[in-house]
């Protein structure tokens, strides 16, 4: 049982974490619906290794896509992609690294998205940036 579940079973009002928590994961899954409607196919939903996490994996032809959702409430500080520092980029890089590891290193395209959510009425909006930044220094595939 989740933190958030066995927090709810007890009783005990919700934190702004587990909100955010939880705006993360109806984000992903928007996100998600969002790229099959766009012809991408879902491989994978949070991707964990001991590098951290991806949150989603899927394929668009023959291509790996490797993809970051940021999910905001609003546009009021700036688009949801900024939150995607450099710092971010290589750490998605070394976790991209460990999953194509485990394929054995195949040999097709990858690349790295990133899909913003912003909630708009009773529903999401979200912004498909693909190729949004390269495969981060010192790695290389």
């Amino acid at each position: 049982m989740g933190i958030i579940a066995r927090m709810l079973k007890r009783g005990k009002p919700s934190s702004p974490a587990d909100a955010r928590q939880k705006r993360g994961l109806q984000g992903e899954e928007e996100a998600a619906r969002h790229l099959k409607k766009s012809g991408l196919k879902i491989l994978v939903r949070r991707y964990r290794c001991r590098f951290g996490e991806i949150d989603l994996v899927a394929r668009e032809g023959e291509t790996l896509v490797f993809v970051e959702v940021k999910t905001r409430r609003s546009a009021d500080f700036g688009d949801p992609s900024l939150a995607v520092t450099p710092e971010k980029q290589k750490h998605i890089s070394r976790v991209a690294l460990d999953y194509l590891r485990r394929l054995n290193h195949p040999e097709i395209p990858v690349r790295f998205d990133i899909v913003e959510v912003i909630p708009s009425d009773s529903r999401f909006e979200c912004n498909h940036l693909r190729n949004a930044f390269p495969l981060s220094e010192p790695y290389l595939y």
